[in-house]
């Protein structure tokens, strides 16, 4: 990969990771269903103007709004008010890609192989870690639940783009956030309430706009933008490794920005999740060298 396009690539995870720190000043001035809400009617206007319909189907335009906006975004923000910090969920949250694994399992007929299984047990191992040290300045049981509920839903997502075939993830990203906005707004509307909705919008502050506009222009745009463009370019093997570095990011930035404490404990899970993401990740690559070697 040439170097421009590798600091692409890191200004892309970059982006992701430090997005968790964003996502808490956002929910510091706006309830998370309404946070959500803005989030995806700024990723679709006034973009969907100027940008054409993707050649997927309408259905596979909602159902991945829906999953990504209400299940996964909608939980994340939630659990993010008040039951979990920043830079553990941007660990946690990666659980997504054993849910992926299992769900391509049930309803794809995939096999799941040895690798796979090393690498789920190494994650167990890392969420159990951070079980076993429960703070509610930290984390708490409902906030934990609510972040893997949202990378359960996260991994449903990427099942209805494993289905898709080759499709500009842009133009799909920008048409699919209109379907998020409506159940979202609703759920706003009946758990959050109209007069809050009101008073949040009248008083954000530049920085929880600023925020929200970082969401849909620099987390959806860009990042995924950016990214598919890479993925166009490069064998996966070669850009999806890069992804490991979210959580690194993440963890990082919530530490500086937001005095979020990085004990041993939480070290050691992110040490734990991190590898078994990576013997997900690598493993294949690593195997396909060896059996190049010895041939």
């Amino acid at each position: 990969m040439p170097i421009n396009h590798l600091l692409l690539a890191l200004a892309v995870v970059f982006v992701w990771g430090t997005n968790f720190v964003v996502i808490r000043w956002g929910l510091d001035g706006l309830p998370p269903f309404l946070f959500a809400t803005l989030r995806f009617a700024f990723s679709a206007l006034p973009w969907l103007l100027f940008i054409p319909r993707p050649t997927a189907p309408w259905r596979k335009l909602a159902a991945f709004g829906v999953l990504l906006g209400v299940g996964q975004f909608g939980l994340l923000f939630l659990a993010m008010r008040s039951s979990i910090s920043p830079g553990l969920a941007s660990l946690v949250v990666q659980v997504q890609v054993f849910f992926t694994i299992g769900l391509s399992l049930l309803l794809m007929g995939e096999r799941v192989r040895g690798f796979q299984i090393v690498g789920l047990l190494l994650a167990l191992a890392g969420l159990g870690v951070i079980a076993l040290n429960l703070d509610a300045a930290v984390v708490t049981w409902l906030g934990l639940g609510l972040v893997l509920s949202a990378a359960f839903f996260w991994a449903g997502a990427n099942l209805v783009v494993k289905s898709l075939g080759p499709v500009n993830m842009l133009h799909f990203m920008v048409w699919s956030s209109v379907f998020a906005v409506p159940p979202l707004l609703a759920i706003s509307w009946f758990i959050e309430g109209p007069a809050l909705m009101q008073s949040a919008v009248i008083n954000a502050t530049p920085r929880v706009w600023a925020s929200v506009l970082w969401q849909a222009l620099g987390n959806t745009l860009f990042g995924y933008g950016v990214w598919n463009w890479l993925l166009a370019r490069h064998p996966a093997a070669t850009v999806a490794p890069l992804a490991l570095l979210v959580p690194v990011f993440g963890m990082g930035a919530s530490a500086l920005s937001l005095g979020e404490s990085l004990p041993g404990w939480k070290l050691g899970a992110a040490a734990l999740v991190l590898s078994g993401l990576a013997v997900i990740v690598l493993w294949p690559r690593l195997r396909a060298m060896l059996d190049q070697r010895m041939a």
